[in-house]
């Protein structure tokens, strides 16, 4: 599992209440790495996540599978109020398109 490290979503973003940068990854959300450069808040939550990934393999427990490696079926299902989806349906009549592509549209 340790192969992951580089496959998963890191982020770098600015903390104007810690007036620092902050390293993320998505598949561990609960982490993060505070630094005064976005190159060692990186640096920082790749270590910190080798760390996490390292003692899980050990406690043999489940290590999150990379988001980018994953399939996704293109589907999924949403709900909306019933006056959304008549309004909806309506532009996309109206637009000459099936209400997916209307969505699908929206969502670029």
């Amino acid at each position: 599992m340790a192969k992951y490290i580089d496959r998963y979503t890191y982020r770098v973003t600015w903390s104007e209440e810690d007036q620092e940068y902050v390293g993320l990854c998505a598949e561990f959300s609960s982490l993060s790495w505070l630094e005064k450069t976005p190159e060692k808040a990186l640096a920082g939550i790749r270590k910190l996540v080798k760390e996490c990934v390292s003692e899980m393999e050990a406690g043999n427990e489940a290590v999150p599978e990379p988001i980018a490696t994953k399939n996704y079926s293109g589907k999924f299902m949403v709900r909306v109020p019933p006056e959304t989806h008549r309004s909806l349906a309506i532009q996309a009549a109206e637009a000459g398109v099936s209400l997916n592509r209307l969505i699908a549209s929206r969502l670029h």
